[in-house]
């Protein structure tokens, strides 16, 4: 039992640190001059932003199987 309550709450870090992430990386790709490293700041970006998306389907599917 103690896994499945904790499993929610190391996403929402995991998800917290992504969000942070994406952001660090939008600001990074708006500063730069650099026109290859604005393409690479959005290509990972673009990546986190689906890996995110994939936690939050992941979270929902396990909340829906408890419930």
């Amino acid at each position: 039992m103690d896994t499945k309550s904790k499993q929610p709450k190391e996403w929402g870090g995991t998800i917290s640190s992504l969000n942070v992430a994406i952001e660090a990386l939008n600001l990074a790709k708006e500063v730069s001059t650099i026109t290859p490293a604005k393409a690479v700041f959005g290509s990972v970006s673009i990546i986190l932003t689906m890996i995110r998306v994939r936690f939050f389907l992941l979270t929902d599917e396990i909340f829906q199987v408890d419930t």
